[in-house]
């Protein structure tokens, strides 16, 4: 059994900071790093593409809506034309950061309120694949299993990695419960390593009303941003190797 731990890191800016990349880099296989919509300042993605270049772990292009004010959890009725360049901008800027660190952006993940746009919103899920292969590289898209965003992408002939989280809640119908309601963030860490550890090595996760949902997840999530990031990834980490579940990035050898 193989599955990748992802984390969201860049995501500080100027003076304000955000999470603790430094700490969560060991932990995971792939780092989403922010593109400077949603945060990060340039100087903050150097610096972050240089430590997870160091630690051999994969970097993604997280991107967003351009909301630096609402870091990017407000949904933005975006045309297609204008969504595409944001994403294919984003996707340029970082992917030349990383080089110039030794490494590159090896997959695409959307950021919060466009991430969860894109599971039923076909017009920007297909924008963001349109970036993706204007690329020419058929960089792997990160997302949830079931939306429109990798339908779209398996369609466009793009590798599709479904991602599970396990310090989020689920609604009965596979989707993750918004942030605005009660219960929607995990924060209990030896729960959150026992969903990671369900999801890997049973395909299933609990949501929150009880029901099993069967999931598939090729990478696990476990948001860098939350208070107690560090703790709860070391706590998923130690689980899914006490599991015999091996740690490892789905774009290692890519």
């Amino acid at each position: 059994m193989r599955v990748d731990l992802n984390a969201d890191l860049g995501e500080s800016f100027g003076r304000w900071r955000l999470g603790d990349d430094e700490a969560l880099l060991p932990l995971v296989s792939s780092a989403n790093v922010a593109c400077g919509f949603h945060a990060g300042d340039p100087a903050t993605l150097v610096r972050t593409c240089a430590a997870a270049a160091a630690q051999g772990v994969r970097i993604g292009a997280q991107v967003s809506y351009r909301d630096l004010a609402g870091f990017g959890r407000r949904f933005i009725d975006v045309t297609p034309d204008d969504l595409y360049a944001d994403v294919l901008y984003q996707i340029g800027a970082l992917d030349q950061i990383a080089r110039s660190t030794g490494s590159r952006v090896s997959y695409v993940k959307p950021h919060g309120a466009l991430y969860n746009a894109v599971v039923h919103h076909e017009e920007q899920a297909a924008a963001i694949v349109a970036a993706v292969v204007a690329t020419g590289r058929e960089l792997p898209v990160l997302g949830l299993s079931g939306s429109a965003l990798l339908a779209a992408a398996s369609a466009a002939g793009l590798r599709v990695i479904p991602e599970g989280f396990a310090d989020r809640a689920y609604s009965p119908a596979g989707t993750l419960v918004p942030r605005t309601e009660p219960g929607a963030v995990l924060d209990d860490a030896a729960t959150i390593a026992q969903r990671a550890v369900r999801m890997a090595r049973d395909h299933q996760v609990v949501a929150i009303d009880g029901t099993v949902i069967d999931v598939a997840p090729e990478s696990v999530c476990v948001h860098g941003d939350s208070p107690g990031a560090v703790a709860m990834a070391s706590a998923v980490r130690a689980a899914l190797a006490a599991a015999g579940v091996e740690i490892r990035s789905f774009a290692d050898g890519a």
